[in-house]
């Protein structure tokens, strides 16, 4: 399984899972321009991109799906409530043999992957995360969540790669230069983890199959990745063998993990 973060932050997303055949996108919330030019960057063949996965509606999830869906023929995995609130507030229509249905809950065959949406708690029609299964690896990508839910540490178990929000630390938002109602809506139940949250999350779902963490969807105004950090290192404890990274907004990085 090979993984890269081509952006992550407050500013756009796009995630990035291949097997070395295929490439499957998890958002694409920066230019396709860009997406390609941080592929190459990271020897990965855009070429080989085949379909994009959609979490939920918001601008910096889905900035590009409408010069995607031109110039691409990549299909689109989205929930049906997804799909339309993507449509309305891009003004696009996502073609149905384009289209793949998701259902959260409900595990989809795709290319021989096997892909798991799970609901989250975020201010969207029908937000969810992914975790997939390739080539007996499993991996989860969960940004935009307000909170840890049960549903979403039971889905984080026996992981070998789990891409996890670490999206604030609570002091530097709350004294930060967010108007209040913005921070407010971050701190709500259905806005962003916290480095605190990231970490209560992390220590309900660790196990010792892990064998690396990316943190992810850090806003450059409200946190310190240096802070984030320290946070989930004080959550892995002792785990054997888990490498941790820092995926940002403006580097691309990519990791490989063997059978």
């Amino acid at each position: 399984m090979h993984y890269a973060s081509l952006a992550s932050g407050s500013k756009g997303n796009c995630h990035a899972l291949g097997d070395g055949e295929r490439i499957l996108l998890l958002d694409a919330g920066i230019s396709l321009r860009r997406i390609r030019l941080a592929l190459e960057h990271l020897d990965w063949d855009h070429g080989r991109v085949q379909a994009l996965a959609l979490t939920h509606e918001h601008s910096d999830h889905v900035g590009s799906v409408d010069v995607i869906l031109r110039r691409t023929d990549w299909t689109i995995l989205a929930t049906p409530e997804t799909k339309a609130a993507v449509e309305a507030c891009r003004g696009v229509e996502i073609p149905g043999n384009r289209w793949i249905p998701l259902r959260a809950g409900r595990p989809t065959n795709w290319e021989g992957w096997r892909l798991l949406p799970f609901s989250l708690p975020h201010d969207a029609a029908d937000p969810v995360a992914f975790r997939v299964e390739v080539g007996g690896l499993q991996a989860a990508v969960v940004t935009d969540l307000g909170h840890p839910t049960a549903l979403v540490a039971d889905h984080l178990r026996d992981l070998d790669l789990l891409v996890l929000e670490a999206n604030h630390d609570l002091e530097m938002l709350r004294e930060g230069p967010y108007p209040p109602a913005l921070k407010a809506r971050i701190l709500s139940r259905v806005g962003h983890l916290s480095n605190a949250s990231m970490a209560e999350l992390l220590s309900q779902a660790l196990g010792p199959r892990l064998r690396h963490l990316v943190l992810a969807h850090l806003s450059e105004q409200n946190n310190d990745p240096a802070l984030a950090r320290l946070a989930a290192e004080e959550a892995l404890g002792p785990t054997p063998g888990c490498g941790l990274s820092v995926a940002c907004q403006r580097e691309p990085q990519a990791l490989s993990l063997a059978s």
